[in-house]
C-alpha cells in the first residue's frame, strides 16, 4: 500500500515538473516573448527524461510537457472553437508524449531529443487538416539572437537549435564539460553562419501604404455590418498621402453576398484605385455559389482595372471550412461557417506593373503565413515582396495576433524579403528582411502605415532546400541514437 502510494506520488511529481517545464516554453512564445525560457524548458525536460525509465512514465512526461506548452499558448482558440481548442491541445500533447518515448536514456538522448522535436514539429505543419502549426518552437525565437538562423534551413532547423541550446545547459548541469563546450561552440558557429548565409539582394524600391480601418476587436462576422467595415477602409484610404506605388488592404474587408463583380463595392474599389493613382490590393470575401465562398486578394491597377487575383489555398479548419461537416453539424456552434470556402489552386503571386516595370508580389493570406511552404512557393515563383493580408478581428486578447507577427518575422528572415502585414483591427506591420518590425499599428486603431521598401531577388538556403533535409537528418539521428543506445546498454 505504501509502495503504491509512493509510486503515485512519484508519478505526480514527475508530471508536475514536466508541466512546469512546458509552461516555461509557453511563456517564451509571443505575446510574452521571454525567449530564454525556451532553453530552460528543455534543460528541465532533458533532466526529467534522464531519470524516467518506464515507457508509460516517459509518455506522460512528454504529454505533461505538451499540456503546459500548448494550452496556454493557444488559448485564443476558445474564441473559435472550445472543443477544437481542447482536442488540438490533447492531440499535440500526445505528439510530445510519443516523442519522449523515442528518446533513449543515457548520453545518446542528446542526439535524439532535438531530432524528436523536429519530427513532431514537421508533423504539426502537415497534419491534421493540412497542418496546424500553432505556437511552434521557432516562434519563441522570432525576436531573439538565434532567430536569424532560420534562413539556413528554415523553421525546423531553428527548432532543433532551440532544443540544442537546452541540451548545452543540461550538459553543464551534469558537468559534462567537454560535451557542453563542443556543443556550445557548434551552436555559436551556426549562429554566426546565419549572418553570412545568402539573404537575397535589392533590385529596386517601392513605396507602399498599409490601410488598417480600425474598429472593435473581438467581433464575429455574423455580428458585424460588412458595409461598415468596408467603409472604414474606404475612409482611411481617402487620407492616404499620395503618391504611393501600392496600397494594401487586409483580408476579406470587402465582404459581399454575391460574386464581387456583381456588387457595388467592385466599382467603388475601381474608383478608389483611380483616385489614389496607385495599385490597390484588396482582400475580398464573396459568395460564389449556394454552398461555397471564396477568399481572395485582387490587384486593381491605377486605371481601376482588375489585373490579377490570388485565391487563398491553405484554409482555416473550423474558421473557413468545417472538416467532417456531416458529423460536426449535429453539435456545431452557430458561429461556424454555414458554407465552406473554396480553396484556390493558383500560384501565390500577384504580378503588377509599376513605371513600366513588372513587379512580382508574393502573397500569403492570413493563416498561410504560419506555413513556411506558402512563403517559399511565393519566393520560388519570383516574389520580390511578401504580402500578408489578414483578419484577426474575431479573436480576443492578442495571443494569435502576436504569434502572427512572429510568423511574419520568421518568413521575412527565411525568404530575405520585406513582409507587409495588413489587418483590419491590428496588428498591421512592416517587417524588413532581418525580421525587424519597422512599424506596427495598435489594436483597434485606424491607421495608415507608410514605407519605402526594397524589392528583392535571390534565394536563401531555406527557400532553396525546404524542410526535407531537416526531416531526413532528424529521422536518421533518431534511429541512430536508439541503435547506439541499445548497443551501449
Amino acid at each position: 500500500m505504501v509502495t503504491s502510494r509512493n509510486k503515485m506520488n512519484e508519478k505526480l511529481t514527475v508530471s508536475f515538473k514536466s508541466l512546469i517545464s512546458g509552461i516555461c516554453l509557453a511563456f517564451s512564445m509571443p505575446p510574452w516573448g521571454w525567449w530564454p525560457l525556451a532553453f530552460v524548458s528543455f534543460l528541465f525536460l532533458d533532466q526529467i527524461l534522464s531519470e524516467v525509465a518506464p515507457y508509460r512514465k516517459r509518455f506522460f512526461t512528454g504529454f505533461s510537457f505538451g499540456i503546459g506548452w500548448l494550452f496556454p499558448s493557444t488559448f485564443w482558440m476558445i474564441a473559435l472553437t472550445v472543443p477544437g481548442y481542447i482536442i488540438q491541445g490533447m492531440l499535440f500533447s500526445a505528439f510530445v508524449g510519443f516523442a519522449a518515448l523515442l528518446v533513449p536514456r543515457g548520453a545518446w538522448r542528446w542526439l535524439a531529443l532535438p531530432a524528436a522535436f523536429v519530427i513532431i514539429e514537421a508533423l504539426r505543419y502537415r497534419w491534421p487538416f493540412g497542418g496546424v502549426p500553432l505556437a511552434t518552437l521557432a516562434m519563441s525565437q522570432s525576436r531573439a539572437p538565434l532567430g536569424h538562423t532560420v534562413r539556413i534551413l528554415g523553421p525546423l532547423f531553428l527548432s532543433a537549435l532551440v532544443v540544442v541550446a537546452g541540451i548545452v545547459l543540461s550538459s553543464l548541469w551534469e558537468r559534462k564539460w567537454k560535451f557542453a563546450t563542443f556543443t556550445g561552440i557548434s551552436l555559436v558557429g551556426l549562429w554566426a553562419l546565419g549572418f553570412v548565409a545568402p539573404n537575397g539582394s535589392p533590385i529596386g524600391k517601392t513605396t507602399i501604404a498599409i490601410v488598417q480601418g480600425g474598429g472593435e476587436q473581438g467581433t464575429r462576422a455574423i455580428d458585424t455590418d460588412e458595409r461598415e467595415v468596408f467603409e472604414r477602409h474606404l475612409n482611411a484610404s481617402s487620407n492616404i498621402v499620395t503618391p504611393v506605388d501600392l496600397v494594401l488592404w487586409p483580408e476579406d474587408v470587402v465582404n459581399v453576398q454575391q460574386p464581387l463583380s456583381d456588387s457595388p463595392e467592385y466599382e467603388e474599389l475601381q474608383i478608389l484605385a483611380r483616385q489614389l493613382d496607385s495599385w490597390l490590393i484588396a482582400g475580398i470575401f464573396e459568395r460564389v455559389s449556394i454552398t461555397e465562398n471564396a477568399n481572395a486578394s485582387i490587384a486593381f491597377s491605377p486605371d481601376g482595372d482588375e489585373v490579377d487575383r490570388y485565391d487563398k489555398v491553405r484554409l482555416v479548419p473550423f474558421g473557413e471550412y468545417v472538416p467532417l461537416r456531416g458529423f460536426i453539424k449535429h453539435f456545431a456552434p452557430s458561429y461556424l461557417p454555414a458554407r465552406d470556402t473554396r480553396p484556390g489552386n493558383g500560384e501565390p503571386n500577384l504580378v503588377i506593373e509599376i513605371d513600366g516595370e513588372k513587379v512580382n508580389l508574393g502573397i500569403a493570406i492570413s493563416w498561410e503565413i504560419f506555413f513556411e511552404d506558402r512563403a517559399r512557393n511565393a519566393i520560388s515563383g519570383g516574389g520580390e515582396i511578401l504580402l500578408n493580408p489578414t483578419n484577426g478581428s474575431s479573436y480576443w486578447l492578442t495571443i494569435l495576433q502576436s504569434q502572427q507577427v512572429a510568423s511574419s518575422r520568421l518568413r521575412a528572415m527565411e525568404t530575405g524579403r520585406w513582409v507587409l502585414q495588413a489587418a483590419p483591427t491590428g496588428f498591421s506591420a512592416i517587417i524588413d528582411p532581418n525580421g525587424d518590425v519597422v512599424e506596427r499599428s495598435s489594436i483597434s486603431e485606424t491607421r495608415v502605415l507608410y514605407a519605402t521598401v526594397d524589392r528583392r531577388s535571390g534565394n536563401t538556403l531555406a527557400t532553396q532546400a525546404g524542410p526535407l533535409p531537416m526531416i531526413l537528418l532528424s529521422t536518421s539521428a533518431m534511429v541512430g541514437a536508439n541503435v547506439l543506445a541499445r548497443r551501449s546498454s
